[in-house]
């Protein structure tokens, strides 16, 4: 017999462990999410927490630790960058996700051109410029909803940068 709706109510949270578990068999896309601090200091992070929300206006979401300088960054300029990391860029991937301080001193990174975050161009098979239009803590993460102002593709047939079962891996050759 199915739980009801009842049942599923009263039901305890699945522990941390056992969720991380779960979405590890859900391989997706690597990004890395960058904002200017108001002294102008560049911040990011590593993010595989990222989806697509509306084409008319272009809405994206991505979903960042509450307690991360970065999305102070990106609250405080109400604007970030969508990095799409490419399979070259697994280390990239490892330093945002590390907390290294002077991550930005170790890669190549430039301004966008209509604000937004630092583009890490050599790293990044994609970019986009985003207006923060609204955000919402849930759980110890904030999802941030980014209006996409720009976007920048790198020429080339770059292949994406994926995170699954705890690895990174590249999207298989057709």
């Amino acid at each position: 017999m199915a739980p009801t709706k009842a049942t599923l109510a009263a039901a305890p949270c699945t522990p941390p462990d056992h969720f991380r578990e779960l979405m590890s068999g859900f391989p997706t896309g690597v990004g890395v999410v960058t904002a200017f601090r108001a002294d102008g200091r560049p911040m990011g992070m590593t993010c595989s927490s990222i989806c697509s929300v509306s084409l008319e206006p272009p809405v994206l979401l991505v979903a960042l630790r509450s307690a991360s300088p970065t999305l102070a960054a990106v609250l405080d300029g109400s604007a970030f960058s969508l990095n799409l990391l490419h399979e070259g860029a697994r280390e990239v991937a490892k330093l945002f996700a590390s907390g290294d301080a002077d991550r930005f001193d170790r890669v190549d990174w430039r301004r966008g051109s209509v604000g937004g975050g630092p583009h890490l161009a050599d790293a990044a098979h994609a970019m986009a410029d985003c207006r923060v239009t609204r955000h919402e803590a849930v759980g110890d993460h904030t999802v941030v909803y980014g209006e996409v102002v720009a976007t920048v593709t790198a020429p080339g047939a770059a292949r994406p940068l994926l995170y699954g079962q705890r690895r990174y891996a590249s999207w298989p050759a057709a």
